[in-house]
């Protein structure tokens, strides 16, 4: 009688571990060997049902009797259905994209693809999306995107800062392939050392993020993958130049030495030698530099044993001068003759990430990252001198297995890190030692047609945070056919590096007062919050043309913040949050194949965030409570040789923006700056798959801020501040490009 039990027990546990079709997604090659790939996207035609397959190809995916087709697609391969009437197992094998007709290829392929199935709210741009602009470097891979604001940093480095959600880039994860990558000593300028043409596709996930990738993402993350040996081109080189005289090359060699063991060498060089000085100020409208960047890559991968790994290598060398146009450096430096700034940085990077999937067992996988780099800069402003060292290792053991079936997976791990940080201001020096140790357990439960939910866990002990649990959870709801409701919570934990990370300071006759205690880093407490938030996605179509619509809604709420406040005249303080501290954040975005070929994405952001600093509540300075973006994409039908034409347009609208306390601004402006826009375009030819050339124009309203540099004329004196910049500080710019691959 108990067997008979035991077998009714079972049936349903063998019923449902039938009920699914699981397999093996390939490239294809000249051997038909198996070689995974890996993010290919398998779904049921006109069906939520949908997954992504793992690092060896695996996938597997809930059988329903309602849908007979199965949709397999990947940037850069032909999509294929294949007809399934039953629960079976699948092998296949994806041509690439250039075996196919033209028609084809511009239909399936998604320059930004916003995904139903993820329990996270994540908008992946892959490289069709990067082209859309020059994207010299990734701090410019955001301008066609409005999930990610661009602002300007100051009036003299010509570096850009990225925000989300309101809030600044240190408060986002920052990855590469999931290794935290921007951070310390890096955050000022670290977008920029990843050049354009490395970047494969970037993920964007807003709010709480995975407790697998660490503590630290409190308003999201931005991973970004870089190309790789195995499917880059063998040779791909990159032109740019634009009338402000920057001039880029990069170059990138690929060589299969193996058909599991691939290498790739990629070679990045810029420079800019031309002043240039629109508005008259004496000063240097972009910075004056090079920048050396060299990376190694080799990839290995054998699906038959079931291992995956990634070795990489790279040095940089990035040179900047700043200020005054009749500033030399062999003569002015550190003295008052001309008012100037030298930025050199010298960085070393290493990482290596093994993977092995058990190959009896699709669903279970080991993985090991670790990542070793240095970090040195020596710089100056005007008298001011500021010199970082930053030496930090990373690892991290994850292990992914399921509980009793494919709906209930799990991931848990181990991770460590060291930070050493040598930091000179003037003659101050706050070097440390920053190391933690954590451990981290997330269950996902996910049946793919109504409900998912993902929630995770990470304790880590910090010798200066202490030790502290950090908790977050997602889940994602289809409430009827293409339509995605997700709602997230959780909590982020930070030190905050005052002085890397707000180096724009240096650049301003400001005293700088710590107002910190005996304890935490620079005497302050760490950075504590809790980020709530709630999506909606809905895909649709109008007049025959596909199209979706999103809205979000999130909300920051700082239990401990430090505080940067620039509210005092001629003064600017750090200190621990006495009050309240908060960003709401609400967008709707509506994208839209309005004709044929032609694409439309509009998006409409408002902001409010506020802080209690000493001198009361006030609204985040410099931050635009309403933003407008809009971008319009159109691309012919590529003939018989492949030639194409592509035209892009990006229009970018800010409201007011609120101005902080001043002793210049207060004479020379009002409590808020104009509204304006800014217009950007880009038209590219298509000569054949091997050859493009590209030009484009940025700032094509010419709209320029007045009285960027304050105090210009005693740039040693008390008003002289360079912090305070809302709008461009160079005007119209054009600029042109080639691409050469074979």
């Amino acid at each position: 009688m108990k067997f008979y039990i035991f077998l009714l027990l079972l049936l349903p546990c063998v019923a449902l571990s039938q009920n699914k079709v699981e397999g093996r997604i390939n490239e294809a090659n000249a051997e038909n060997k198996p070689m995974g790939l890996s993010g290919a996207n398998v779904y049921w035609l006109n069906s939520p049902i949908g997954t992504v397959t793992k690092d060896d190809g695996s996938f597997v995916i809930p059988f329903d009797a309602a849908y007979s087709h199965l949709v397999i697609s990947y940037v850069g391969f032909e999509t294929d259905t294949l007809k399934i009437s039953a629960p079976v197992k699948v092998q296949h094998w994806m041509r690439p994209s250039n075996s196919l007709n033209e028609v084809v290829v511009q239909q399936k392929r998604e320059a930004v693809q916003k995904s139903f199935f993820s329990t996270q709210n994540v908008v992946t741009i892959n490289s069709a999306e990067l082209l859309k602009a020059a994207c010299c470097n990734l701090s410019e891979s955001f301008e066609t995107n409005p999930a990610i604001d661009v602002n300007f940093s100051d009036a003299l480095t010509g570096t850009k800062q990225i925000q989300m959600l309101g809030l600044t880039s240190p408060y986002l994860l920052i990855t590469q392939e999931n290794i935290p990558m921007v951070r310390g000593a890096s955050q000022a300028y670290g977008l920029t050392f990843t050049p354009g043409t490395w970047v494969e596709s970037i993920q964007i996930t807003k709010g709480a993020g995975s407790v697998v990738n660490g503590y630290e993402s409190i308003s999201g993350q931005i991973n970004t993958e870089l190309v790789k040996p195995f499917t880059d081109n063998a040779l791909f080189v990159n032109g740019y130049a634009n009338l402000n005289g920057r001039l880029e090359l990069n170059t990138h060699f690929n060589k299969r030495l193996t058909d599991k063991l691939s290498t790739g060498l990629y070679v990045h060089g810029s420079e800019r030698r031309m002043k240039e000085d629109e508005n008259n100020d004496g000063f240097l409208d972009a910075p004056l530099g090079n920048q050396i960047n060299v990376l190694n890559r080799w990839q290995y991968q054998n699906a038959e044993t079931g291992w995956v790994s990634f070795l990489n290598v790279r040095f940089l060398n990035d040179e900047k001068q700043l200020g005054e146009t009749r500033f030399d450096a062999d003569t002015d430096k550190l003295t008052t003759n001309a008012w100037g700034s030298e930025i050199d940085t010298r960085r070393f990077d290493a990482s290596v990430k093994l993977g092995y999937v058990f190959p009896e067992l699709p669903f279970q996988s080991l993985g090991f990252q670790a990542a070793y780099n240095i970090h040195k800069q020596d710089s100056y402003f005007g008298l001011n001198q500021y010199n970082i060292d930053h030496e930090s290792l990373y690892s991290n053991l994850m292990f992914n297995s399921i509980i009793g079936n494919t709906f209930n997976k799990f991931k848990t791990g181990l991770t460590f890190a060291y930070d050493g940080y040598n930091e000179l201001v003037n003659v101050q020096d706050y070097a440390r030692t920053d190391k933690s140790v954590g451990a981290f357990f997330e269950y996902s439960y996910d049946n793919q047609k109504a409900l998912s939910l993902t929630a995770g866990i990470r304790i880590d002990t910090h010798n200066a945070l202490g030790t502290f649990i950090t908790p977050r959870a997602h889940i994602r709801y289809i409430p009827w056919e293409r339509a995605t409701l997700r709602a997230s919570v959780g909590r982020g934990k930070r030190a905050a590096n005052i002085f890397a990370e707000n180096q724009q300071l240096f650049g301003s006759s400001r005293q700088i007062i710590v107002e910190g205690g005996n304890t935490g880093i620079y005497g302050l407490q760490p950075e504590d919050a809790w980020n709530y938030g709630v999506s909606f996605l809905h895909g649709f179509r109008l007049f025959d043309r596909p199209g979706s619509i999103s809205l979000d809604y999130y909300v920051t709420d700082f239990k401990n913040q430090v505080v940067v406040d620039w509210e005092q005249k001629q003064e600017v303080s750090f200190y621990n949050l006495e009050g309240k501290s908060q960003a709401n954040s609400f967008q709707i975005e509506v994208n839209h194949e309005i004709l044929k070929n032609v694409e439309l994405r509009t998006a409409y952001k408002f902001y409010d965030v506020s802080t209690d600093y000493k001198s009361g509540t006030l609204q985040k300075p410099l931050q635009a409570q309403h933003r407008f973006f809009a971008n319009l994409g159109y691309a012919t039908s590529a003939n018989e040789r492949g030639g194409q034409w592509r035209f892009d347009y990006t229009l970018h609208s800010l409201g007011k923006q609120r101005l902080p306390a001043s002793s210049a601004a207060s004479e020379t402006m009002n409590a808020y700056s104009p509204t304006y826009s800014l217009m950007n375009s880009q038209i590219t030819r298509v000569f054949n798959s091997q050859f493009e050339i590209y030009v484009g124009g940025e700032n094509l309203t010419n709209f320029t801020q007045e009285h960027a540099v304050m105090g210009a004329d005693n740039p040693f004196g008390p008003d002289f501040d360079t912090t305070i910049v809302y709008a461009p500080i160079m005007g119209r710019m054009f600029y042109a490009g080639f691409r050469f691959k074979i």
